[in-house]
């Protein structure tokens, strides 16, 4: 098992990891699509993205957003997109990846790591409470369009 950051040199092969992730949230299939909006995510250096490796087989990447805190003055990290392949589950891809997104947030100076899951996601709610993450109680999160 290992961890690296993408660059666009591994766009192919994380698209189709992308594309797999959308599937799973009830999406359409649509590589192209995903390729190029992480493309424009690793050009523009909107995010980074680290990928895991089961020997040289690609199963699994984690993506973060950059984000800032005026209150405290720092940066923070959103881990956006978490996703190991149906094969490598259950075999710490997941956890490895989070944890490979803390310790690069500990390397940037940020001030965390944020992350949102659905209340169903039951499973997913373990791995974060085990590895450390606190379930925000004071505070209400609001989306308009």
């Amino acid at each position: 098992m290992s961890i690296q950051m993408a660059t666009i040199n591994e766009l192919n092969f994380l698209s189709e990891l992308f594309d797999s992730y959308r599937v799973f949230y009830k999406q359409e299939s649509d590589f192209e699509g995903a390729r190029a909006f992480l493309k424009e995510r690793l050009i523009n250096e909107d995010s980074v993205v680290f990928i895991a490796y089961d020997e040289s087989n690609p199963v699994g990447f984690v993506q973060l957003y950059p984000t800032f805190s005026s209150v405290s003055m720092k940066n923070s990290w959103i881990l956006n997109d978490l996703y190991v392949n149906a094969s490598a589950r259950k075999k710490g891809f997941g956890e490895k990846l989070i944890m490979k997104a803390i310790e690069f947030a500990e390397e940037t100076g940020a001030k965390g790591v944020s992350l949102e899951t659905g209340f169903d996601n039951v499973t997913a709610q373990s791995l974060y409470e085990k590895i450390g993450f606190k379930k925000e109680s004071n505070y209400f999160y609001y989306f308009s369009l």
